[in-house]
């Protein structure tokens, strides 16, 4: 009976933990990366020297701003110019600023989309890039420069249908905060201590053994949702936005899959020391000879 009883609580600890993993890590992270402007910003200000992102950049501000003007035999030679402006452009300081910048903005979107009633797309606006372009065109001379428009050219980081799918979840894990990882900790000491104190070593190797699975099967779904939802994302993001757009995601994400890792290889060790010990202890049991007793 005994047995049983604690087959069936260790199943229910490895369940537990599996469940625990991914919702500790997204709620912490939708706390203290997610909702913090400065954390949020730490994550995508080098962005501005990826080449996905520059690219994409420069693709916005010269299909956009050469929608509005017309060279006539030109045209063609001067969206070159212009693209190879702007991919120039986003080499420089000035850049950076104004890419920080709109992401500043940008994130104020993020939390006012997943906090209110309608989902309002995330986008991050070119505007000050193609003043800037414009202002450097001008100064060096170029005919045309005067007539590109400044006005709102943006990238597409979260599509307004996919804001309105992630806003409950988001609302969940909010109001959770940083108390399932707590609570995730507090479980495994609690365990791997209440083992090892009333069942001794063997008991501990057990505990030890479970709580690795549970953390291996946890990082593995943890993983899992992370490109379950990059593939949700970027499948209703405009194709000229999708590597912007990926290479945001990805570097707001870096810490979830970091801790996927870590938390992969603790689970791997305790199980392979649990399961190891448990083995070693059986064969040493097995080859025990008993003593005779006297008399």
């Amino acid at each position: 009976m005994r047995t049983y009883l604690s087959a069936a609580l260790s199943a229910v600890l490895l369940v537990l933990l599996a469940v625990l993993v991914p919702v500790s890590a997204l709620s912490a992270w939708v706390d203290l990366e997610l909702d913090d402007t400065d954390r949020y910003l730490a994550a995508v200000s080098p962005l501005a020297a990826d080449e996905d992102v520059r690219n994409t950049v420069a693709d916005v501000v010269t299909d956009e701003t050469m929608k509005n003007i017309d060279l006539g035999p030109l045209q063609e030679t001067a969206e070159q110019f212009l693209h190879e402006t702007a991919l120039s452009f986003t080499t420089t300081d000035a850049f950076q600023r104004a890419w920080d910048s709109a992401n500043r903005a940008a994130h104020q979107a993020v939390s006012a989309s997943l906090r209110g009633d309608d989902g309002q797309a995330v986008t991050i606006d070119l505007a000050p890039v193609i003043e800037d372009v414009k202002k450097d065109l001008v100064d060096a001379g170029v005919p045309f420069a005067d007539q590109i428009p400044v006005q709102e050219t943006s990238i597409t980081v979260l599509p307004a249908d996919r804001a309105d799918g992630l806003r409950d979840s988001f609302r969940w894990l909010r109001y959770c905060s940083v108390w399932p990882a707590v609570g995730t900790a507090v479980l495994l000491v609690l365990v791997l201590g209440l083992s090892l104190v009333r069942g001794g070593a063997r008991a501990g190797l057990t505990a030890a053994a479970v709580v690795g699975g549970g953390l291996v099967v946890g990082a593995a779904l943890l993983r899992v949702a992370v490109a379950v939802g990059r593939d949700r994302v970027l499948d209703e993001v405009p194709g000229t936005d999708r590597g912007a757009a990926a290479a945001v995601y990805d570097a707001l994400t870096a810490s979830l899959r970091t801790t996927v890792w870590v938390v992969l290889v603790a689970g791997a060790v305790l199980l392979a020391v649990g399961v190891t010990g448990r083995i070693v202890a059986a064969r040493r049991g097995r080859t025990t000879v008993p003593r005779p007793r006297a008399g």
